[in-house]
């Protein structure tokens, strides 16, 4: 059985992008209108909807909020959890960068926002901070690891465990900041899942994979277990990895353009290269362009990437992490009481990650691809399939040499 996470949304959503400033933190974004993007719930609106006391809103990660991955599924896990709690859709917030991630929060709390969700691991030392300082909020992040100090503060020694540092947060998490939820994927299982994929598409044995940035541990951990993947049908295929940037998060993760001229050159120093895997978000999509355009296979990240980013036939499938879901399962947590501080991990014991159906290329690929795939997920899900380097290596930042 071929596993899928993540539900589709509504095409055409609007680019809104919040009326940031400079990047000075006194001068607050304004709150997009909760009717802004016309992404609708999945979920039936809760009968006791006028009588909610729950506010939610959304600060997105760089980018904008129809960027067909990241921002958007989110951004939907927000709507479809703050329908099912009887709460009005939550507006949002689109940071131009990090620098404006205080003011859009401050913002978002004075507008009353009781459950904040909070995307990209960029944000965590700023969202540390505003958890520690407004206990009465829930704040739920996306791709958040915390590295705090005894007092529930950010750790100047920021990485955590595997990443360079020494941090009280794994264990004292949620009792130095219980309003505060890390949502967690295993980016490297559903990694091995796209490399067994892109090992069975190869006819040249050179297959290759896109970051957006170095300093970005689930990026890392998608690559790594990409590379795993790949050598465990065939040791002899050379996997080739590139890097957008070392520093620049908005070239990383909303450029596509630079991204499709990325991925031509990679393409140009790696001739023969027959598969390509993007880990960078919208400008992901761009190394999907010069993938398709070159004739060749691309594997999509995130989501299900062949329906969010339509038109591409040469996308073979996706590595997928429950972003919808698990955003709305945390909300209607908070809501009914049973929501805990802390990290939270979804992962292939409990179908957090998954990967795309093959659809058309599945009569491309050797009659054995989706068992073979199908098997690892079983192997992960029983706690018997490695999937990463040991630690420290796993995840580590920046990142450390992956492939050939």
């Amino acid at each position: 059985m071929q596993k899928r996470f993540g539900l589709t949304l509504v095409a055409g959503l609007a680019i809104i992008l919040a009326a940031c400033g400079s990047g000075a933190a006194s001068t607050a974004p304004s709150v997009a209108p909760s009717g802004a993007p016309s992404v609708e719930p999945s979920v039936a609106p809760s009968a006791a909807a006028s009588a909610s006391t729950w506010k939610v809103g959304v600060h997105t990660d760089v980018g904008s909020i129809d960027d067909k991955n990241f921002n958007q599924y989110s951004y939907a896990g927000a709507v479809d959890g703050a329908a099912a709690i009887g709460a009005e859709k939550p507006p949002f917030i689109v940071p131009k960068d990090v620098s404006e991630l205080p003011a859009g929060l401050q913002s978002l709390i004075d507008d009353g926002r009781t459950i904040i969700v909070v995307n990209g691991f960029n944000a965590v030392p700023e969202v540390t901070k505003f958890a520690k300082a407004n206990p009465e909020v829930w704040f739920v992040g996306v791709d958040h690891d915390l590295c705090i100090d005894a007092q529930g503060a950010p750790d100047a020694d920021f990485g955590g465990p595997g990443q360079g540092g020494a941090c009280v947060g794994y264990a004292d998490w949620p009792t130095l900041l219980p309003n505060y939820i890390g949502l967690n994927y295993q980016e490297d299982q559903v990694g091995y899942l796209a490399g067994i994929a892109a090992a069975k598409a190869t006819k040249s044995n050179l297959v290759g994979a896109i970051g957006g940035i170095t300093l970005c541990a689930p990026c890392v951990r998608y690559m790594q277990g990409y590379a795993l993947g790949v050598k465990s049908i065939n040791p002899d295929i050379k996997v080739k990895i590139g890097w957008v940037t070392e520093s620049d998060f908005t070239k990383a993760f909303y450029d596509p353009a630079g991204g499709k001229a990325y991925a031509q050159q990679f393409l140009k120093q790696n001739p023969g290269l027959d598969v390509l895997f993007q880990v960078a978000g919208q400008t992901g999509n761009g190394a999907i362009d010069a993938a398709c355009e070159a004739g060749i296979g691309a594997i999509g990240v995130d989501v299900d990437q062949f329906e969010s980013y339509p038109g591409h036939a040469c996308i073979i499938t996706s590595a997928t992490k429950g972003l919808q879901k698990s955003v709305s399962d945390q909300i209607e947590a908070i809501a009914a009481g049973t929501a805990k501080g802390g990290k939270f991990l979804y992962d292939a014991k409990i179908d957090g990650v998954g990967y795309a159906p093959l659809r058309d290329w599945e009569a491309k690929l050797p009659p054995d691809t989706t068992s073979t795939i199908d098997a690892a997920f079983a192997a992960m899900k029983a706690g018997t399939l490695t999937t990463c380097p040991a630690a420290p290596d796993c995840g580590k930042v920046p990142a450390p040499k992956i492939g050939d």
